[in-house]
């Protein structure tokens, strides 16, 4: 499609060249506009505060018992959530978040009770195979084990007596 306008003619590739311009255009219009916005903003943090401009006050009306009326509320005010609201849902949300911390150390305390009570049974298991002389080493993890004293006896090959010495000796450490 060929433009024929007094004598020039434009086509598609003018026509994207044009495009092109406008959107450049438009580009730096909006970042001198930005320019212009956060320069008013440094300044006004750079300059000394001065007092906000007085705010003409409304004298309370009396109401029928003699009491004062609210002020009416800023126009822009119905679109802001209350600050009292938006605390409270901060606030509610990080009371849900420590509610939940706790219950998961709540459930890393019992385990390291498990683990704590597991190393004490295991520590007291290897002072007894330390403490054990050769002899009766397997005599002490078959009543580890749980194993009778007469099946100790016949399997170690040691006396009835001492097989009820072993199985006694591990008992009395596990209590």
């Amino acid at each position: 499609m060929i433009l024929d306008l007094g004598g020039e003619m434009f086509g598609w590739r003018e026509a994207v060249v044009g495009l092109i311009v406008a959107v450049a255009l438009y580009m730096l219009f909006v970042f001198w506009r930005m320019r212009r916005l956060s320069g008013k903003e440094r300044g006004d943090q750079m300059a000394p505060q001065a007092e906000p401009p007085a705010v003409a006050e409304i004298p309370p009306v009396p109401g029928e018992e003699g009491e004062a009326t609210e002020p009416a509320e800023t126009p822009g005010a119905w679109n802001e959530a209350p600050a009292q609201l938006a605390r409270s849902s901060v606030a509610e949300g990080l009371e849900a978040e420590v509610l939940l911390l706790r219950d998961e150390v709540d459930a890393l305390r019992g385990e390291l009770a498990a683990l704590r009570r597991d190393l004490h049974a295991e520590i007291a298991h290897m002072r007894a195979a330390q403490t054990v002389s050769p002899l009766y080493n397997d005599a002490m993890q078959m009543a580890n084990a749980g194993h009778s004293a007469s099946a100790i006896a016949e399997r170690c090959g040691i006396s009835r007596a001492e097989a009820d010495l072993v199985v006694a000796l591990v008992h009395g450490q596990r209590s």
